[in-house]
């Protein structure tokens, strides 16, 4: 196990900083086998087994910081990536028979068992074979002294999509066509076994080569540093570290929610149900795990693509590059469908890895300067789509007073919905689903918890001015015919 002072995010976030260092300096082809070296230069272990574990371990988590696969036999499409040699010692079995265990002769447990998987053995103790055990509860229900226990893993029991298994060798596996990269699973692991790739590598070669790199942060940030942290802290930073300028993703929400209300209103005229799509690991567990509804995702694109689209509009060769707690949408700037999308996604612990290499903080500066809409800066929380869309029904004259929607909490949620609609049993008319819960603002990147965030959050929203969807797309002078918002070319030609 890890020691108390030297936690899972230290080594990782170490790891971070060290390569962004070595991207900046131009100095990562030679400087990057040393990164082990650094980071645990023996001759003792510091929370390992032995230095050459530890050492392996840190060599695969510098593979995913240049975004290739953690092994190089991989071969694998996901961000979301096991770290092989860091999964560890985690129970196999998941039932157990602990000291409870009374050696009783009824033998509850064995009677209950269809497999013949629990044996009787020294002091009258049961004994549960793993290698015959179905994992069907029976005998932990049986036990009157309660001695069998459930163990799962934590990386297992955190994944909605059932998408994580062990092989052989108890290590974690990751099956692509189930996993929906939410991300849950990477910080759920006690070992840090589970990791992302990152692309601070290729934006900081985008900065060094004199390329427009704009940072782009999500409608969620807001309240994940403080009360006092504004996106006026966020502009000179950001350009301190290389980025051209920085701007609130809050925009594309309002965006998205003016393409999305058209939309809705013409499924309802159409008596067509609907899903939204702007949460990309909701729209990949539609797909994967209830392909039938595909044709029901809305087709409009997510505030990301969306300020993105804008943008390449008027700088066709920028980058773009997001920022915020979601993991889902490194996957979602791969996908083909989605023309003109960002090119790049960070987490928030990547963009502070990327800070601290150029030794730059975010910085207290007063609240000036405002993009989006509230609605648009709402667009992370669970229920804020909805709001969105239903205010933008208000400004453009639509009568929503009946329309029904089911706002989606965790995939959870969305999974109980999504199963009602599947067998005839859902009667609203459109899913607002979020994988996470809370929304965005609750992403397993997120820097702090969402009801940390929550109160700081609330009172950064309420300086802001009052201005509808209309008026912010008005402000920013943005001319919806010169890019698409839907799914496919980025241009309306």
């Amino acid at each position: 196990m890890l020691s108390g002072d030297v936690t899972v995010l230290n080594i990782k976030h170490a790891i971070l900083t060290r390569v962004a260092e070595l991207a900046y300096e131009g100095k990562l082809e030679e400087g990057r086998d040393a990164i082990p070296y650094e980071i645990s230069p023996g001759p003792k272990s510091k929370f390992r087994c032995c230095v050459y574990r530890e050492r392996e371990i840190v060599k695969e988590r510098v593979r995913l910081a240049e975004g290739l696969d953690a092994n190089p036999s991989n071969k694998s499409h996901n961000v979301v990536q096991v770290i092989k040699a860091a999964c560890d010692d985690c129970q196999i079995s998941r039932y157990t028979v602990t000291d409870n265990c009374r050696g009783c002769l009824q033998h509850a447990c064995r009677s209950a068992c269809k497999f013949n998987a629990i044996t009787i053995g020294k002091g009258n103790r049961s004994y549960i074979d793993p290698s015959l055990c179905k994992e069907c509860g029976q005998c932990a229900k049986a036990c009157p002294y309660n001695a069998i226990a459930e163990l799962v893993r934590p990386c297992k029991q955190s994944c909605p999509t059932g998408a994580i298994t062990m092989d052989e060798n108890g290590i974690c596996v990751i099956d692509e066509s189930k996993c929906v990269q939410c991300g849950r699973c990477v910080h759920s692991c006690p070992f840090g076994a589970i990791g992302t790739k990152t692309s601070i590598v290729d934006i900081i070669k985008a900065m060094k080569a004199g390329k427009k790199v704009y940072a782009m942060l999500a409608p969620s940030w807001e309240g994940q540093f403080g009360a006092d942290i504004t996106i006026d802290s966020w502009k000179p930073a950001m350009k301190a570290i290389g980025f051209t300028d920085c701007l609130e993703v809050a925009l594309g929400g309002d965006l998205t929610a003016a393409a999305e209300a058209a939309e809705w209103a013409e499924a309802y005229k159409a008596g067509k149900k609907m899903t939204t799509s702007c949460c990309p690991a909701f729209v990949s567990y539609i797909k994967k795990h209830f392909p039938e509804f595909t044709d029901n995702i809305s087709t409009s694109v997510s505030p990301m693509c969306a300020m993105s689209r804008m943008l390449k509009a008027k700088e066709p060769d920028c980058v773009v590059v997001f920022i915020g707690p979601c993991v889902a949408k490194k996957a979602e700037v791969r996908d083909s469908e989605l023309e003109g999308n960002a090119d790049y996604a960070l987490t928030f612990g990547e963009i502070r890895a990327m800070m601290r290499a150029k030794k730059v903080q975010l910085e207290p500066a007063e609240y000036s300067t405002q993009q989006g809409s509230v609605f648009g800066k709402r667009f992370g929380n669970s229920g804020g789509v909805t709001n969105a869309v239903l205010q933008r029904f208000k400004e453009t004259d639509v009568d929503a007073t009946n329309i029904k929607v089911a706002k989606c909490n965790g995939l959870e949620e969305c999974k109980k919905t999504l199963t009602l609609w599947k067998f005839g049993r859902f009667t609203d008319d459109f899913i607002e689903g979020m994988s996470c819960i809370g929304g965005c603002v609750g992403g397993p990147s997120s820097h702090r918890k969402e009801m940390l965030a929550k109160k700081d959050r609330d009172n950064l929203i309420k300086k802001a001015d009052d201005r509808n969807i209309e008026q912010a797309i008005e402000m920013e002078k943005i001319d919806l015919k010169s890019f698409s918002m839907h799914k496919g070319s980025h241009s309306e030609a």
